[in-house]
């Protein structure tokens, strides 16, 4: 399987090479490792399965923003890494149980994870979105839409996607102190919460020195 993987992981840093940072090889590097964090815990995952959906889970991704999201990314990656498989002689069986990780891995989507494989490679993409790297995430993405580096709570919450008020902050605010809650399986919450309250800790840092006289 560690064979398959690695000719499988050639595939995908190709891909990959067209997305934003986000969204890039590192991106999906990171999330195959807190895939592994979270199978401490989950003992009766196949890890088979999930080290190789977390692995395709963002394959499309350059293909959504190519197309301007008018297909989501999950569902035509996870008809990408179906391909892929196929021609690997991947058994159809296995196949279904890594392309349903690839499908069901959004977070706005209708289509939630079901078994525990899922749920692992769902947690461990949201889980890139907190701690640390979240708050990195946050701040290259705003850049990238042109906002500014900091603003208010006030205005943060009454701003627009994709405006100049589209801040780190104000992803923090909106979507990513929640993140927690929307967790599947107990080891990713647990992980999640921690992260959070890092960033929670940090924004209120960033709050004093601009708006205090905080030293």
């Amino acid at each position: 399987m560690e064979i398959l993987f690695n000719k499988i992981e050639k595939i995908v840093k190709k891909k990959l090479s067209s997305s934003p940072r986000c969204h890039d090889w590192e991106h999906t590097q990171r999330v195959i490792h807190n895939a592994e964090l979270i199978m401490e815990y989950e003992k009766t995952a196949d890890k088979s399965v999930v080290r190789l959906g977390a692995l395709l889970h963002d394959i499309a991704r350059a293909d959504e923003i190519a197309i301007k999201g008018k297909q989501c990314h999950a569902v035509r990656g996870s008809e990408l890494a179906d391909k892929i498989l196929e021609n690997e002689r991947i058994d159809e069986v296995l196949r279904g149980k890594i392309v349903n990780c690839v499908k069901k891995h959004r977070f706005r989507s209708t289509l939630m994870p079901e078994t525990i494989e899922e749920k692992i490679v769902y947690d461990a993409d949201k889980l890139d979105s907190v701690g640390a790297v979240g708050i990195g995430r946050a701040f290259l993405f705003a850049g990238r839409t042109g906002a500014k580096v900091h603003n208010t709570e006030e205005a943060a919450l009454k701003s627009e996607s994709y405006s100049e008020e589209d801040t780190a902050f104000r992803e923090y605010l909106v979507k990513l102190r929640y993140i927690p809650d929307r967790m599947l399986t107990d080891a990713g919450r647990e992980i999640a919460k921690k992260r959070v309250h890092y960033m929670a800790g940090f924004f209120e840092k960033l709050n004093r020195e601009i708006f205090t006289d905080d030293e």
